[in-house]
C-alpha cells in the first residue's frame, strides 16, 4: 500500500509547493484560534477589573496565571481588543490561504493522476486491457480519482489541523485552568472508544462501494453503447430494473455506512455537554473551593470560559478526526484500485535496440502456440506455419471461435505468441519498434469505430498530413468517394459519436480508407466487408489488387467470393491449421470448404 501512496504522491509534481505551504498555513491558523480563548479570558478578568469608560481602555490592569507563574502581565483593554482582532484576521487569512493552495494541490493531483492513468492505460496491450474491465477502469479515472484528490486535500489541510488543534487546545486548558483540563483528559479515551467502534464499522461497508461502482458503471455503458440492441429487443424495462438494482445497492450501503458515520453528532454533543457540566459544576471547587476571594472569583470567569471553549475545540478535532480516518480508509481502497494500473506493467514493449525500417510485407508463422493468459491450460492458436509474400492476397476462412482474428492480432503485436515466432520482412515481430510495425501494419478491426468530428478527421487517424487528393484516392479504392462527396460539406461532413449517422457498410468502408491512408506494407481486413454488399465487395478487392500491388493483403471473411481470387487461402478449425490452398485447390480437397461453398451457393451465395 505505501508503495502505491508514493507512486501516486509522484503525480503531485508542479503542484508540490502548494502541497508543502498549506500546513503552514494550517499550523498559523490553529495558533491563532487555540490561544484567542485564552486572550478572551484575560479580556473577561480585565473588564471585570476595570470600570468601563473611555479612559479604562488605556488603563493597565496586572494579570498572573496561578498555575504558571511565567504568564505575568501587564494589559490594557485597549491592547487586548487590538490583540484579538488582529489574532482573528491572522486566523481567517491563514484559513482562506490554506484552503486556496490546498484547493490548488489536489486539483492539480487529481489533473494529473487522470492524465498519468490515461496515458498508462494507453501503453496497455490487448492482454492487459483484458485484465481490466472497462467499466472498472472508467470508475478508476473518474470516481476513485475524486476520492483520491478529496483525500489528499484533508491530508494536507485538516489532518493537519485536526491533531494540531487536539494538542494545541489540550496544552493551553491547562495553561488556562490547570486541573480542570483533566476533565478532558478523561473523557477522551471514551470518546476515541466510541469514534473506533464507528470507523470500524463504517469502513467494512465502504469498501463494499466501490464494486457498487463498477457494477453501476458497467450497466450504464452497457445501455448507452447497445441502445439499439435494447430498443430492438423490448428490454428497456429489464435493463432499467437492472440500473435501479445496482442503484439500489450503492444507495443502501451508503445510508447503512452513513447512518453509522452520523453516530459521531449525538457522541460528540454529549461529550460537550457532559464536558460543561462538568467544568461549570466542579471548576468553582478545583480552582477557589469555598473561598470568597474575589480576585479568584474573576479569574475562575474568565477561565471557565475559556475552558468551555478548549473543550468543543478538543472535542470536534477528535470528530475531524474519526471523519477523517473514514474518509481515509475510503480512498485507501481507490489509491489501491488507482496503484494497479499504475504498476501494470505493459507485457508488450520496445526492444532496447529497435529497429525502424520494414523491408517488404512478408509474413512468415514459425510454428506458433499462442494462448490469451498463462494460466489458460488450452492454447488458442496451435502449432501455426504460414508463409506469406510481400504483395499476396491471403483469405482466412473459418467457423467462429476457429482462431482468426487471434492470428490476425499477433501480425502487428497487439498480443505477442507464446511459442515461435512471427517474422514480418524476414525480421521478428519483437525485434521491430512497435510505432513502426503497427504503421506498416494496417489492421481494420471487426468492429469498425468512428470517432467525433469530420469524414477528414477520421481519415487522418491513417495520415495526419494527408491531403484532400490523398484521401479522396483512399475513399475511392474504398469504394466510398461518392456518398462522402455528395454530402454539401463533403470531407468535412459531421461524423457523430461512434459514427452513429452512418450505416455499418458505410462506416466499414470509411474505416478502410483510413487504413489504406497509413499506406502500410501490410493490410488486415478482419471481416471488414460483411455489411457491405458482394458487388461493392468484389470492387474494393479490385481497386485494392490494382491500386496497391506491392501491399499486402490478409483478408478474413465469411464469404466464399470474398476471398476465391487470393493467392492463398487459409482454413482454421479450433485454433489449427486445417488446411491452405488456392479456391480450386481447396475446393476440390477439403470438406469444411467444399461444405461452406455448397452452403452459399445453395442460399444464394456469390461464386
Amino acid at each position: 500500500m505505501w508503495k502505491q501512496i508514493k507512486l501516486i504522491l509522484k503525480s503531485v509534481r508542479q503542484y508540490k509547493k502548494a502541497a508543502i505551504i498549506t500546513p503552514f498555513f494550517m499550523l498559523i491558523e490553529v495558533l491563532m484560534e487555540t490561544c484567542l480563548p485564552f486572550v478572551m479570558s484575560i479580556f473577561v478578568y480585565a473588564i471585570r477589573k476595570t470600570p468601563i469608560n473611555t479612559g479604562s481602555f488605556f488603563q493597565t490592569i496586572h494579570y498572573q496565571n496561578e498555575y504558571l507563574t511565567f504568564i505575568d502581565l501587564d494589559v490594557s483593554l485597549f491592547g487586548l481588543i487590538i490583540t484579538m482582532v488582529s489574532m482573528a484576521v491572522v486566523s481567517i487569512i491563514a484559513g482562506i490561504g490554506g484552503g486556496i493552495f490546498a484547493a490548488k494541490a489536489s486539483v492539480g493531483l487529481g489533473k494529473n493522476l487522470r492524465s498519468d492513468l490515461y496515458r498508462k492505460v494507453e501503453s496497455f496491450s490487448f492482454a492487459n486491457i483484458d485484465k481490466f474491465q472497462e467499466s472498472s477502469l472508467i470508475t478508476r479515472m473518474t470516481t476513485d480519482i475524486a476520492s483520491v484528490q478529496m483525500a489528499f486535500q484533508m491530508c494536507i489541510r485538516i489532518v493537519v489541523r485536526a491533531p494540531l488543534m487536539l494538542i494545541f487546545s489540550t496544552i493551553m486548558a491547562f495553561i488556562t485552568g490547570g486541573q480542570m483540563a483533566w476533565i478532558f483528559i478523561g473523557l477522551i479515551p471514551v470518546v476515541c472508544f466510541g469514534l473506533f467502534l464507528i470507523i470500524i464499522n463504517a469502513m467494512k461497508i465502504f469498501r463494499r462501494v466501490f464494486k457498487r461502482y463498477d457494477l453501476l458503471n458497467e450497466s450504464v455503458q452497457e445501455n448507452v453503447s447497445g441502445i439499439r440492441v435494447v430498443k430492438s429487443f423490448v428490454r428497456e424495462n429489464y435493463e432499467k430494473q437492472k440500473f435501479t438494482d445496482a442503484s439500489n445497492g450503492l444507495t443502501n450501503d451508503f445510508i447503512k455506512a452513513e447512518k453509522i458515520v452520523a453516530l459521531n453528532n449525538p457522541l460528540m454533543n454529549t461529550a460537550i455537554h457532559l464536558s460543561n457540566i462538568l467544568i461549570l459544576g466542579l471548576g468553582p471547587y478545583m480552582i477557589i473551593g469555598n473561598t470568597t476571594d474575589s480576585e479568584k472569583v474573576d479569574l475562575l470567569i474568565g477561565r471557565m470560559s475559556a475552558l468551555v471553549t478548549y473543550g468543543i475545540q478538543i472535542l470536534m478535532s477528535l470528530m475531524m478526526i474519526s471523519i477523517i480516518l473514514v474518509m481515509l480508509v475510503m480512498s485507501l481502497e481507490a489509491v489501491k484500485r488507482i496503484g494497479e494500473i499504475l504498476q501494470e506493467e505493459p507485457t508488450i514493449k520496445n526492444p532496447e535496440n529497435p529497429i525502424f525500417e520494414i523491408k517488404d510485407g512478408s509474413v512468415d508463422f514459425n510454428n506458433v502456440n499462442f494462448k490469451y493468459s498463462e494460466k489458460a491450460e488450452k492454447n488458442s492458436l496451435e502449432n501455426i506455419d504460414i508463409h506469406i509474400k510481400s504483395g499476396q492476397f491471403v483469405g482466412i476462412l473459418g467457423s467462429t471461435g476457429s482462431g482468426k482474428t487471434s492470428l490476425i492480432n499477433l501480425v502487428s503485436r497487439l498480443y505477442d505468441v507464446s511459442e515461435g515466432e512471427i517474422l514480418v520482412g524476414g525480421v521478428n515481430v519483437k525485434d521491430y519498434d512497435l510505432v513502426s510495425l503497427r504503421d506498416n501494419v494496417a489492421v481494420v478491426l471487426q468492429k469498425n469505430v468512428l470517432f467525433s468530428g469530420t469524414v477528414a478527421s477520421n481519415l487522418r487517424w491513417g495520415n495526419e498530413n494527408a491531403t484532400e487528393e490523398e484521401m479522396l484516392k483512399a475513399l475511392s479504392i474504398a469504394q466510398t468517394a461518392d456518398y462522402v462527396m455528395a454530402y454539401p460539406e463533403k470531407l468535412e461532413h459531421k461524423v457523430e459519436q461512434g459514427g452513429a449517422n452512418f450505416s455499418g457498410g458505410q462506416k466499414q468502408r470509411l474505416c478502410i480508407a483510413r487504413a489504406i491512408l497509413k499506406n502500410p506494407k501490410i493490410l488486415i481486413l478482419d471481416d471488414s466487408t460483411s455489411a457491405v454488399d458482394t458487388k461493392t465487395d468484389k470492387m474494393i478487392r479490385k481497386a485494392l489488387k490494382e491500386d496497391l500491388p506491392d501491399m499486402t493483403k490478409i483478408v478474413i471473411a465469411q464469404r466464399i467470393s470474398s476471398i476465391e481470387d487470393a493467392d492463398q487461402i487459409i482454413i482454421m478449425d479450433d485454433g489449427k491449421i486445417n488446411a491452405i490452398g488456392t479456391h480450386e485447390q481447396l475446393l476440390k480437397n477439403n470438406i469444411i470448404y467444399q461444405e461452406v461453398y455448397n452452403t452459399q451457393n445453395r442460399v444464394g451465395g456469390d461464386k
